[in-house]
């Protein structure tokens, strides 16, 4: 297809960058250019990254971070590329990823861009509740043929439309500097523009899960926070619809759980609670559903069914969730200024 870029932005990843660079060198199809840009490192990341035969793009700590990092790397080094590979900097992609993105641009000009379907591979019990959600995401994704998030995990986008977005009025590139969640921003803008994006049937990325709950209530209020954020700004339309309506089951969840905990708060209270046989009809349904989506989860193996049959893990997850949507919500209609970013960044420290 022409000249393939790759831009691996990274923020104190010295640990895991490694992995991610040797992936590359890797490919079946290898980039015509891989840029490093350590930006606001306090670690060895920038001197990890000089050790790989790629190009090095070093910054300070910017104002717009990821999206600012993204931009400068992208003005300086693949303005002219056909397509540019966005990487997160603890993500290793499989040998076959590059070419299979360039092959599948090529093949649709209709394309705008191509999201991995990525996975986690760590052990413990919340990577694999984290690894059995975004694998019910990406599954839906492929159904339906279309995605509105480019991961920017790992994701590869047409040149020509990063180019249409760098030069509209409002932003300074392709990422805005506007957005907590410049991921889906950007693939909003990319679809304005006339293109669709789809999550690739073969690419597979592999990263970093949250490692506790702390950092992935960080890491969720930002993408919650930032996606309210969004689809306020861009309102109802037809790129819009199912993420609205996303929206409105999450609200719904949140009412449904907080009506029950009223409704057994005033059975207790009022001494009616009793055993009855068929309220376990429900979580039955639940832990079916869980089954039944544990047959999309990648390397399953017989922990991850087992999860899916315990029920309460994946319970509290739904009540943790429902929390964080509750909380941006209030956060948003609040108007509460908060620097999401550097949230999480304390979060994952801890």
């Amino acid at each position: 297809m022409g000249r393939l870029v790759v831009l691996v932005p990274a923020h104190n990843e010295e640990r895991d960058l490694p992995a991610t660079l040797q992936a590359l060198q890797a490919q079946e199809r290898p980039a015509d250019l891989v840029v490093v840009i350590p930006n606001g490192c306090t670690d060895a990341t920038e001197q990890v990254a000089r050790r790989y035969p790629f190009t090095v793009l070093a910054l300070p700590a910017l104002p717009h971070r990821k999206s600012q990092a993204l931009n400068m790397a992208w003005e300086r080094y693949a303005q002219d590329a056909d397509v540019v590979v966005c990487l997160d900097a603890d993500t290793v992609l499989p040998p076959n990823a590059l070419a299979d993105w360039e092959q599948e641009l090529a093949a649709d000009p209709k394309l705008g861009g191509s999201s991995s379907k990525f996975t986690m591979q760590q052990p413990g019990l919340l990577p694999r509740i984290q690894k059995a959600e975004f694998a019910t995401w990406t599954q839906t994704s492929l159904d339906r043929g279309y995605t509105t998030v480019l991961a920017g995990t790992g994701c590869a986008i047409r040149g020509e439309a990063l180019r249409t977005l760098a030069a509209l009025p409002d932003r300074e590139g392709p990422w805005c500097y506007t957005s907590a969640t410049e991921d889906f921003e950007l693939t909003y803008r990319i679809r304005e523009a006339g293109w669709y994006c789809h999550v690739s049937p073969t690419v597979r990325a592999y990263t970093d899960s949250m490692r506790t709950l702390r950092a992935l209530w960080g890491q969720r209020m930002k993408w919650q926070v930032g996606t309210v954020q969004d689809l306020l700004r861009f309102g109802l339309n037809r790129l819009t619809w199912r993420d609205w309506l996303q929206q409105a089951a999450c609200i719904f969840n949140v009412l449904a759980k907080a009506l029950l905990v009223v409704f057994w708060t005033w059975l207790l209270a009022s001494g009616l609670a009793t055993f009855i046989w068929y309220w376990w009809l429900l979580p039955l349904l639940f832990i079916t559903l869980d089954v039944v989506r544990s047959r999309a989860i990648p390397h399953r193996d017989r922990k991850d069914v087992l999860l899916a049959l315990a029920f309460f893990p994946m319970e509290a997850f739904q009540w943790m969730r429902a929390a964080w949507v509750a909380a941006a919500w209030l956060r948003v209609l609040s108007r509460r200024q908060t620097d999401l970013w550097q949230a999480q960044y304390r979060a994952e420290a801890q």
